[in-house]
């Protein structure tokens, strides 16, 4: 159906994409802001086409410059990766009406799935296990009092349109849910132009277990397992690994045939994540669904040894997957750490910089996805995330080993990074033995004093999450 493709992102998910497409015989576009002149997805790509300034709003989240630059190089096909348009429903709809080929879902998909509380819905109607709470939008603080009152506390308030834990509140009593309904409403307009909240149970101290799901237009789906994403801090992912210590066969099969339903419920196309919560006692319950590849893929990849990225590209060109759902199982036990470029004492503040010196570990089971190289200028528009670091070995007492011996490899210098971070969590009793959960990093994590160089330049902030490549 298309023999280019014009990749609508940065960074490492870019390279990740020009790579695929290259296995393929597909050509490759690179667009790139005046911040990205020297970065590796436009050395690498076969063209080329600077869509604008550094502000992603005037370049990565512009779709008219984009759909110019696919115009005027005659691509067929646009790829959004993940951040930035790849969940935009209006852009993957223009995409349609100027015959592009949008790599992902459809129009309608993204926007049923994209809305919680609709999504929500939709998952109940296809037998999925969803926590108890709102039938919709709480419409006022006395609307979310008596579903409040009727579930019982605690409670926990999330926009509608919300990612990256903003516009999202937990609240144990009235007090605190009438004080959290206000903020989060306002935080939750501010951040995505929309102010609706839903509210649910809050489940306490949860397992976060994803489930990778692909289909087809041939009315086939399959489930790729489980990724475990519970070590966070700010509801922003720092270690993905599959399989979850949590999991066992019957609650993966399980969630597997929910994850499949939900999925088949709208007739799903392309690869998507959708998300569950997991109790102390196994019980499992839909959060969301993510209609893109996320920027954890590696980790499934690595364990079933598939590429989720040249699935993508085939299903968009009408291919039929050839998989066998009882065929696909763990090969290996895999691990990815997110290395981002964040000063770790000053709370996480994303920072910008030159890099002086770079050297990333290697051997037998060992992946670094990564755009970044020595010389490199981090600029400040962007997510903080410069590497991923996979692993994957034959039990998961060997991944966490081999991790943290490539951890110990990892050398940065010129910014801070999370690299000294992970190595103390790698060394963490708790997690060694997989005893973990959301709330390890704020209640049994206690962080050392880094041992990393200052950063050579004041940090910047990323910017708001939507305008972000790594928005999970």
């Amino acid at each position: 159906m298309f023999e280019k493709v014009l990749i609508a992102n940065r960074g490492e998910i870019a390279l990740r994409i020009i790579r695929a497409c290259k296995e393929l015989g597909i050509k490759t576009v690179a667009v790139y802001s005046e911040a990205d002149r020297d970065a590796l997805h436009v050395r690498f790509a076969d063209e080329d086409v600077c869509i604008g300034p550094p502000q992603p709003g005037q370049s990565y989240l512009d779709s008219s410059r984009i759909i110019a630059a696919a115009e005027v190089t005659n691509a067929g096909a646009i790829h959004p990766g993940y951040g930035f348009l790849a969940e935009n429903a209006d852009f993957a709809e223009i995409c349609e009406s100027c015959d592009i080929v949008f790599i992902g879902p459809t129009p309608d998909q993204i926007r049923q799935l994209g809305d919680k509380v609709r999504a929500k819905e939709l998952m109940k109607q296809a037998g999925v296990p969803v926590t108890p709470g709102s039938d919709g939008v709480v419409g006022s603080f006395a609307d979310a009092t008596d579903v409040a009152n009727e579930i019982g506390y605690p409670v926990i308030l999330k926009a509608v349109a919300g990612g990256g834990g903003k516009g999202m509140r937990v609240c144990r009593d009235m007090a605190e849910l009438e004080r959290g309904f206000h903020l989060a409403s306002t935080e939750a307009a501010n951040a995505f132009d929309n102010p609706d909240l839903y509210l649910e149970k809050f489940i306490e101290n949860p397992h976060h277990v994803e489930i990778q799901i692909m289909g087809d237009a041939h009315g086939n789906y399959f489930h790729f397992g489980e990724r475990d994403c519970s070590i966070q801090r700010r509801h922003q992912k720092l270690i993905e690994e599959t399989p979850s210590p949590l999991m066992t066969d019957e609650l993966r099969a399980k969630m597997g045939e929910a994850a499949v339903n939900g999925a088949r419920m709208v007739g799903y196309r392309g690869a998507g994540t959708v998300e569950f919560l997991v109790d102390r006692h196994r019980n499992f319950y839909f959060m969301e669904m993510n209609t893109r590849i996320q920027v954890e893929h590696p980790v499934t990849e690595e364990a079933f040894e598939v590429d989720l990225v040249k699935d993508q590209l085939l299903v968009a060109m009408g291919e039929k997957l050839t998989y066998r759902q009882k065929e696909l199982i763990h090969k290996w036990a895999s691990i990815e750490c997110r290395i981002n470029a964040e000063d770790v004492e000053k709370d996480f503040r994303p920072t910008a910089g030159k890099l002086t010196a770079l050297h990333v570990p290697g051997g037998p089971g060992v992946r670094v996805d990564r755009a970044v190289y020595t010389t490199y200028v981090i600029p400040p528009y962007y997510d903080s995330m410069i590497a991923k670091l996979i692993v994957r070995a034959r039990t998961r007492d060997q991944a966490v080993i081999k991790m943290r011996n490539a951890l110990d490899e990892f050398i940065v210098e010129g910014v801070p990074t999370t690299v000294p971070f992970h190595r103390q969590i790698f060394q963490h009793p708790d997690f060694i033995a997989g005893d973990y959960d959301i709330g390890f990093l704020d209640t049994r994590f206690k962080r050392k004093k880094s041992e990393e160089a200052p950063p050579v330049s004041e940090p910047v902030s990323s910017g708001d999450d939507k305008t972000a490549t790594t928005p999970d």
